[in-house]
């Protein structure tokens, strides 16, 4: 029970940021080419380094 009194508003306060980031960014003039390329760049780095095992120490 205490969990749920806990983790209850985090949700819905996340909730409620989440559909306020929305509303901003619909409203905005975003390049959403530009942040594709930086999302896809990201991914691409994380799928390479789980390819090829560079940069991995161990040490998680």
């Amino acid at each position: 029970m205490i969990r749920l009194v806990i983790i209850l508003p985090l949700f819905v306060i996340a909730w409620l940021l989440a559909v306020k980031l929305i509303r901003d960014v619909k409203s905005a003039n975003v390049d959403w080419t530009g942040i594709a390329a930086i999302v896809g760049f990201i991914a691409m780095a994380f799928w390479l380094r789980h390819v090829t095992g560079m940069g991995m120490n161990g040490e998680w």
